[in-house]
C-alpha cells in the first residue's frame, strides 16, 4: 500500500507529520493492506494565515483492488485532529465497502 501526503502551502509539510501521519495510517488500517493499493492524503488549512475553528482539513482517498475509489473528509481544530477523525470515517467506510473480517 502506497501512501501519498500533500499539503497545501499553510501547511507545513515536513518530514515528521509525513512520518506521522504515515505511521497512524499503517497501524490503523493494517487489516486492509491486502485491499489496498494507495492512500492519498491532502492536508490543508481552510482559513489560511487567520484564526479559526474546524479549519483544518484532512481528505483521505483509498484506492482498493476492484472498487471505485472511497473519499472522506474531516475539519478540526488541528491537523492531528483532522488526521484522526478523518481516519475513523475511512475505516468504516472500508469495512462497509470491503467487509473485511476483524482479527
Amino acid at each position: 500500500m502506497q501512501i501519498q501526503i500533500n499539503t497545501d502551502n499553510h501547511i507545513e509539510g515536513h518530514q515528521q507529520l509525513a512520518d506521522d501521519v504515515e505511521k497512524q495510517l499503517t497501524k490503523a488500517l493494517d487489516r486492509f493492506v491486502d485491499h489496498l493499493t494507495r492512500i492519498e492524503v491532502h492536508l490543508g488549512d481552510e482559513n489560511a494565515n487567520k484564526t479559526g475553528q474546524h479549519d483544518k482539513r484532512c481528505l483521505l482517498e483509498a484506492r482498493p483492488k476492484n472498487h471505485q475509489p472511497i473519499a472522506v473528509s474531516a475539519h478540526a481544530p488541528s491537523i492531528q485532529q483532522a488526521v484522526t477523525q478523518a481516519i475513523e470515517k475511512l475505516k468504516r467506510s472500508l469495512d462497509h465497502a470491503i467487509q473485511v473480517r476483524r482479527m
